[in-house]
């Protein structure tokens, strides 16, 4: 099944007086972007979590949120006063102009490194806590996943809907194409004949076959048309696929775009050129969309 790089899940819950909100959001990206934001005293876990996240997320950046609030303030950072007071000794030898009153402010003073620091964990407590975000993580991906799985759907429609618009106007280039060298043929005979009768000379078959045969040479696109169809089958089986296929399906796009602007630069027929310009425009929606696709 298709899966979207656009998600959303949360989770939370509350325990021994502290509660958590989890926030993941997802959105488009080349590769996988990790983008955490925790508090100091859950920075041992941001490996385990870099883990989690990376075992069900393939492709987009991701922002993974994390917020803890302690009911009794328990978790309280503790002052060092000690810290704090060399800071002070070193601002006092700092010389300011006369002209200058200089005071200390402790609100600034206490967000000065070193100052201020998370209450220290022991391997007990990390424990607990690194279960807790373990099952809020998955929790907050079961349902970024299942939101990720929903825009996919859509997504595999959009794209299913758009090569069917151009499966049916590659048919309509192939109905048309054997016309065109055709009516070509045609108009140069009676050009010619007319040209013979105003001068009075005669040209020879094989002069005129051969301008035939070198424009029909010149605007064949029987191997684009081919190859068109052969990508279009590619991209359909792709897209049915339980695999990340987004970078593979923005490959295909250009490879279409390649084949319909070759088509466009040989074909001198105003019909053709009507429903390559409409393929052209379906070929950009389906690599608008699979920007989007895992």
């Amino acid at each position: 099944m298709m899966v979207s790089m656009t998600g959303y899940g949360s989770a939370q819950c509350a325990k021994d007086g502290v509660s958590y909100a989890l926030e993941i959001r997802t959105v488009n990206n080349r590769y996988l972007k990790l983008s955490l934001k925790l508090s100091d005293s859950l920075q041992f876990a941001e490996s385990e979590i870099e883990k989690l996240l990376r075992a069900r997320i393939g492709r987009g950046t991701v922002d993974y949120h994390l917020r803890m609030r302690s009911a009794e303030n328990e978790d309280a950072q503790a002052l060092q006063t000690k810290v704090l007071q060399r800071y002070v000794d070193q601002l006092a030898t700092v010389r300011v102009p006369d002209s200058i009153q200089a005071t200390l402010d402790l609100a600034i003073l206490v967000q000065l490194p070193g100052v201020c620091e998370e209450p220290v964990l022991d391997d007990g407590a990390k424990g607990q806590q690194l279960d807790i975000v373990r099952n809020l993580t998955a929790t907050a991906l079961e349902s970024l996943t299942a939101m990720r799985r929903e825009e996919g759907q859509a997504l595999h429609r959009d794209l299913v809907g758009s090569c069917q618009g151009i499966r049916e106007r590659l048919a309509q280039v192939a109905q048309r194409a054997p016309s065109v060298v055709e009516e070509y043929h045609q108009r140069l005979q009676t050009r010619v004949a007319a040209l013979m009768k105003a001068g009075g000379f005669e040209l020879e078959a094989d002069g005129l076959m051969r301008e035939i045969a070198i424009y029909a040479e010149r605007c064949d696109i029987s191997e684009e048309l081919s190859r068109l169809s052969s990508h279009l089958d590619q991209f359909s089986d792709l897209c049915g696929r339980e695999e990340q296929v987004g970078r593979t399906l923005d490959f295909l796009t250009q490879e279409l775009l390649r084949e319909a602007n070759t088509i466009a630069s040989k074909s001198n027929d105003a019909l053709i050129a009507r429903n390559v310009v409409e393929i052209k425009g379906l070929i950009d929606r389906l690599r608008e969309q699979v920007q989007n696709v895992e």
